[in-house]
């Protein structure tokens, strides 16, 4: 990891943690990780892509993952039962991240971001576009889906990989990275199990909280339908997906750019959910030339 400082924002009872990149007078972009993913799921490299692109990026941790502030108080999810539609012990809501994310803009001085989320991120960037539309100058959202449970659905092996017992150590979490992203990842591209485990270990040494995730994993599966509200979006919006997606089937990242207005969709061949090295470029390219255009849109 790179010497980047981690610098704190205090948004009600939730203290975020961020990182930036870049000048700050550049048009800036928000990165927004998806379950379980800390913020350097968003690699060194990707970031200082971006922001040799003339961008000013900032990745920062979800509430219950990372730096920020983790609700111990609140004891772990049933997921099951929330699976099974009970949902009254579920403590936030996406859209308690997706106000995170705006207090996190006010905190930082501005007035509108151009949004790019993963996954669950990419949940999450689509509730703020919908419910802060003056906030968003552009959307990207990755590997994702609008929360429909006919599309973006896992596959079983897939769903076992997402429930399995969690790690016990340091060593045991990084064997399950690797595990995981042996189902998940893209078979498309070059596995690499060192970057796993490295990312794992820091992941862990950084804050390992299997309750804070299975509270987002909660507030996944209780979160509606947004098909119909993402008609309402009116800023340029990418959506990307891998054709190898297992985790979240890339019909949802289809269903997201066809609910979109005049969204554009990038299916990525031999990808799955992950963000592998050598797709990068291509990235960094869609996301700069997404933001340059809503730029001058302004």
């Amino acid at each position: 990891m790179a010497d980047v400082d981690i610098q704190r924002a205090q948004i009600g009872e939730i203290e975020i943690a961020y990182e930036t990149f870049g000048d700050a007078g550049n048009p800036p972009v928000l990165l927004i990780m998806g379950l379980a993913t800390q913020m350097v799921g968003w690699p060194d490299e990707f970031c200082a892509g971006l922001a040799d692109q003339g961008l000013f990026v900032v990745r920062f941790d979800n509430r219950d993952i990372g730096l920020s502030t983790h609700l111990d108080a609140a004891g772990p999810a049933d997921v099951l039962a929330v699976m099974g539609g009970d949902r009254s012990g579920v403590p936030y809501a996406l859209a308690d991240l997706a106000e995170d994310t705006i207090g996190l803009l006010d905190a930082l001085g501005l007035d509108s971001v151009h949004l790019v989320g993963a996954s669950m991120g990419g949940m999450i960037a689509q509730l703020a576009a919908i419910e802060h539309p003056t906030r968003v100058r552009s959307l990207t959202s990755i590997m994702s889906t609008t929360g429909s449970p006919a599309v973006g659905a896992p596959s079983e092996a897939a769903m076992g990989v997402l429930l399995a017992p969690p790690a016990v150590d340091r060593e045991s979490a990084m064997r399950r990275m690797v595990d995981t992203y042996r189902v998940i990842g893209s078979p498309g591209f070059e596995f690499d199990e060192a970057a796993l485990r490295q990312r794992a270990g820091l992941s862990f040494d950084r804050a390992y909280d299997p309750d804070g995730v299975a509270r987002q994993l909660a507030a996944i599966l209780s979160t509606p339908d947004r098909t119909a509200q993402l008609g309402g979006i009116g800023v340029p919006t990418l959506v990307v997906h891998g054709d190898q997606d297992a985790l979240v089937n890339v019909d949802g990242g289809r269903a997201t750019a066809a609910a979109v207005p005049g969204a554009d969709l990038l299916v990525v061949e031999g990808m799955g959910h992950d963000l592998p090295r050598d797709t990068w470029p291509q990235l960094i390219d869609r996301i700069t030339d997404l933001v340059r255009v809503a730029e001058r849109g302004r």
